[in-house]
């Protein structure tokens, strides 16, 4: 029985991953995210289930299964991520005929906490990041400076910066075309100061023989950037800014986010330019604006 366990649940799981690589053309980075959790569930029904196949798993045992996560103290987030995962696992194996019934319609997610809330530094705290800060000189310096003057004011992620290409800016229409989550395309219009940031960043990469014509952005040996480099990145330059515990180049996708909303711009144009799937994604940050007002009012007002 265990042996036709590990046949039929790694199948099912293999073609699964098969099909978000090459049909759905997920990026490598979800790939692996998707592989690790799939894997972590497989263990879990393997070692305390070891008569079921994965088909064959239902509510009760996913139940059981996020028990232990949290047991083991992972993050509400994580654990969602992992939900998520696995609902759209079974909902490839509904349309496969392979299930009648999909176990995760009958679980939700977690509810985040108000701690849980995306990080975001303030607009006094960007000005200094972007028009304070020595990044230094020659290729690394000019680099580190629009990696995160990119991050900031286009709320692009870690992973679409490190994509984009030259061709990827259309100077006449002042946009970008950022390739996204699942080979999505979207524009992203640009400010003048950011288009001759990039104007200056590529004549000087010209001028000087730094010529990738794979990547916009490089290092000073001529390879593509990579996640932990632009990570490093982040951290150095938001650490001589701000206080926050958390320093990353999702904090600056958060603040970009958060600072539009502020600013009064709608919830959809801002769901667009994140390149979120939908609009409950991008609902959290009214969560942080509606958190600010009450702050305001409590401080404010005479019966606050």
């Amino acid at each position: 029985m265990t042996r036709f366990f590990l046949f039929m649940s790694d199948a099912c799981i293999t073609d699964y991953l098969h099909f978000i690589r090459f049909e759905k053309r997920y990026s490598p980075h979800t790939l692996c995210a998707y592989e690790n959790d799939m894997n972590e569930f497989l263990k879990f029904i393997q070692y305390n289930y070891p008569d079921l196949t994965i088909p064959h798993v239902n509510h009760y045992q996913i139940r059981s299964w996020l028990a232990s996560l949290k047991n083991d103290e992972q993050k509400t987030r994580t654990i969602n991520r992992k939900l998520s995962t696995l609902n759209s696992f079974y909902k490839y194996l509904l349309t496969k005929d392979i299930i009648k019934q999909n176990p995760l319609k009958k679980l939700h997610t977690l509810r985040v906490s108000e701690e849980r809330l995306p990080s975001s530094i303030k607009e006094t705290e960007a000005e200094l990041l972007l028009n304070e800060l020595d990044f230094g000189t020659g290729l690394k310096g000019k680099t580190d400076q629009l990696i995160c003057e990119l991050l900031y004011q286009t709320g692009m992620r870690r992973a679409e910066l490190i994509n984009l290409k030259d061709s990827s800016i259309e100077w006449s229409l002042q946009q970008l075309r950022v390739l996204g989550k699942g080979n999505k395309e979207r524009l992203i219009p640009l400010s003048k100061s950011l288009l001759h940031s990039l104007k200056e960043y590529i004549e000087y990469k010209n001028a000087m023989g730094f010529i990738n014509s794979n990547n916009l952005l490089q290092l000073e040996n001529g390879e593509a950037l990579y996640p932990h480099y632009v990570y490093r990145i982040a951290k150095q330059y938001l650490s001589a800014v701000t206080t926050q515990k958390k320093k990353s180049p999702h904090i600056l996708r958060h603040s970009f986010a958060t600072h539009l909303l502020k600013n009064g711009a709608n919830i959809q144009a801002i769901k667009d330019l994140l390149g979120h799937s939908s609009l409950a994604a991008t609902q959290i940050y009214t969560h942080i604006n509606i958190d600010k007002l009450k702050e305001i009012h409590k401080l404010n007002h005479p019966k606050g």
